[in-house]
């Protein structure tokens, strides 16, 4: 069984790189002073292999899970650059570190989980149990886990702390969290995202159900310019289903095996539906997850893969990731 880890481990030693922090999964380094490539307007975004869930880190790492992040991350990042500029800079990184982390534009980030669903289910599920509505987007009756939506539409949350639950949240929030303009901008380009994916996906057999985006603002371009940071279509920030197993009602049919049990779901006498984590059971990935890897950009062909292997590579993948929330 695993347990809810402590705190984060020590940080890397990377010559050239100084530590600056740490999140659930991820950890960043800015270049010392005097580094003979880069400055200060970079940092160097290492994906650990540590495993989160409902916002809690827990102890035991998932072998191989920060290089698949990385390459399935770059790999988004490069079908997406019509869609969104992006923070990848280069993936020619220090040895100590090969293979899962990336040098990025640093960017100012806007205090806002952007995310994108098309279908209902996890805690979205839940409000509109309560209320008909997600995020306060009015939704029609008669609903069930894993219904697609009449189209897909933008539920923030506020980001929380380590080990805090994020706060779902309307979009007349977010106007007053970053400005109109600004939360006009970041629902329509997680929209965007969210359409172009499900589109590349659906080619592969997979259906996305939904996402979640880290954007921000690059200082260089502008105070309300919009870059898409962090991860993207990761097993770790999208909820992916075999489309050949999907029905209305059966989304468990459809979801690729967790290797992390998910929490119950629960609701406190007198408030509202919540998940509740709890120790989960966790094997390390397949050879065939480790074979995803593989999925990233490469110098030579920037073909996406076949269908056959698209599809097996992103649902081998998920098959140690959770779900989004």
């Amino acid at each position: 069984m695993t347990a809810q880890a402590d705190s984060a481990p020590a940080p890397l030693t990377i010559p050239g790189w100084r530590f600056v922090a740490a999140g659930k999964v991820r950890e960043l380094y800015v270049p010392q002073e005097g580094h003979p490539t880069w400055g200060s307007d970079v940092v160097l975004v290492v994906a650990s292999d540590r495993i989160s869930a409902y916002d809690h880190v827990l102890a035991t790492p998932i072998p191989d899970k920060g290089a698949i992040l990385t390459a399935l991350s770059a790999w988004w990042f490069e079908q997406l650059a019509d869609v969104v500029d992006h923070h990848l800079v280069s993936l020619d990184v220090p040895a100590e570190v090969a293979g899962r982390a990336m040098i990025c534009r640093r960017l100012e980030m806007y205090p806002v989980e952007c995310v994108a669903r098309g279908y209902l289910t996890g805690s979205g599920l839940e409000e509109y149990r309560v209320s008909r509505t997600v995020c306060g987007v009015p939704l029609p009756e008669g609903l069930v886990d894993a219904s697609r939506l009449p189209e897909p539409i933008f539920t923030p949350a506020a980001k929380a702390a380590v080990g805090d639950h994020d706060e779902n949240v309307t979009y007349e929030r977010v106007a007053e969290m970053v400005g109109p303009d600004v939360a006009a901008a970041l629902r329509g380009t997680t929209l965007a995202v969210y359409r172009r994916a499900l589109e590349i996906a659906g080619e592969r057999g997979i259906l996305l159900a939904d996402t979640k985006l880290e954007l921000g603002a690059d200082p260089a371009l502008g105070a309300s310019s919009i870059v898409l940071g962090d991860e993207v279509l990761t097993p770790d920030s999208s909820r992916f289903w075999d489309s050949s197993l999907w029905a209305p009602g059966e989304r468990s049919r459809a979801s690729t095996s967790s290797s992390c049990a998910t929490g119950s779901p629960r609701t406190p006498r007198g408030g509202t539906a919540r998940a509740t984590p709890r120790r989960r059971s966790c094997r390390t990935p397949s050879s065939s997850a480790r074979a995803s890897a593989t999925w990233r950009r490469s110098s030579g062909s920037r073909a996406a893969p076949s269908a056959d292997q698209g599809r097996s590579r992103a649902l081998a993948a998920h098959e140690w990731g959770r779900h989004a929330a």
